[in-house]
């Protein structure tokens, strides 16, 4: 029989191996977190950029935080509806949807880039060689967009371009969704459409300048293509950057855990919180819900937009 005395003692017992009662409650069902990923860029791109993260955070919280790398964003959304993912990093829309459906979410923190600011913008790119100058110019022509559940790639496009007069799905003549935000670079510079949406953070740090970067964008030729071959004709208002987040039924030593993790990797493991930008973030940052409500707004628009049609 349990008793008073029982659990007195049960407690005395985890203070002499210096552990709170309450840590080892949250340990018991939570012996492994899982961190899962947007699809920003390839699978192994992502692994290779979150990864550090996931083995800080396992030292950090004190449990294993195995990383998931989401085949598409309605996965990281789906997968914390169902409670199998108890932290992830999503864009600002995809967070939005997720709320937005019910899924039971806190948002921590977002990146500081490196021009001070919470945030980043969408940009529709074209190839500088080619003859598209500006919006006006792609009448009939192809457009990349990254996911639909993407802020950048699909949600702030549909949303800027409209409140500009124009309507994405009749401007364009063909719409495809790539994937990822390095597909939808990929597709341009392969000729398969012409244009495509993308993140914009600074003039030094876009997916663009990341794939040059890594070497993975070449002209016809063979020879490594550099920023100024892409040529920026459309680009968004400002955009909250999207949050990392936790379940909300996570155990608050639990989450607060999570939480001063995030906000110490710059300073105690600067490896690991470079790796995620390329050494061109900042810091994290606290948000809360309000940061994101312009953005639930922006879909709420796109939705009924999409209702007209």
């Amino acid at each position: 029989m349990i008793t008073r005395r029982t659990l007195a003692a049960a407690a005395a017992a985890l203070a002499l191996l210096g552990l709170p009662a309450a840590a080892q409650d949250w340990k018991a069902k939570y012996p492994e977190l899982t961190l899962a990923v947007i699809p920003m860029e390839n699978a192994s791109g992502t692994n290779d950029r979150y990864a550090p993260l996931a083995n800080y955070l396992s030292k950090a919280v004190g449990v294993p935080v195995k990383l998931r790398v989401a085949s598409d964003y309605a996965a990281v959304i789906e997968g914390q509806r169902a409670g199998n993912i108890q932290i992830a990093f999503y864009g600002a829309a995809s967070f939005a949807r997720a709320v937005m459906t019910g899924v039971k979410i806190e948002p921590m923190v977002n990146p500081q880039h490196e021009t001070g600011a919470s945030g980043y913008y969408s940009v529709i790119y074209t190839l500088a060689s080619g003859p598209y100058k500006t919006i006006e110019d792609l009448k009939g022509k192809n457009l990349a967009l990254v996911d639909p559940n993407s802020t950048s790639g699909n949600q702030a496009p549909r949303f800027f371009l409209k409140r500009a007069g124009f309507d994405v799905d009749k401007h364009f003549a063909k719409v495809v969704y790539a994937g990822s935000h390095e597909n939808a670079v990929l597709a341009l510079t392969q000729g398969t459409v012409d244009s495509a949406a993308n993140l914009w953070n600074s003039e030094t740090d876009t997916m663009v300048t990341r794939m040059v970067a890594k070497g993975v964008l070449k002209n016809p030729d063979g020879t490594p293509m550099k920023q100024s071959d892409f040529r920026v004709v459309f680009k968004s208002d400002f955009l909250p950057e999207g949050p990392y987040a936790v379940l909300a039924s996570l155990p608050g030593d639990l989450k607060a855990k999570i939480r001063q993790a995030f906000l110490d990797v710059p300073t105690a493991d600067k490896a690991a919180f470079d790796k995620l930008s390329d050494g061109k973030d900042l810091s994290l940052t606290p948000v809360t819900l309000k940061d994101y409500q312009p953005i639930i707004d922006m879909l709420k628009f796109n939705d009924e937009q999409r209702k007209k049609s």
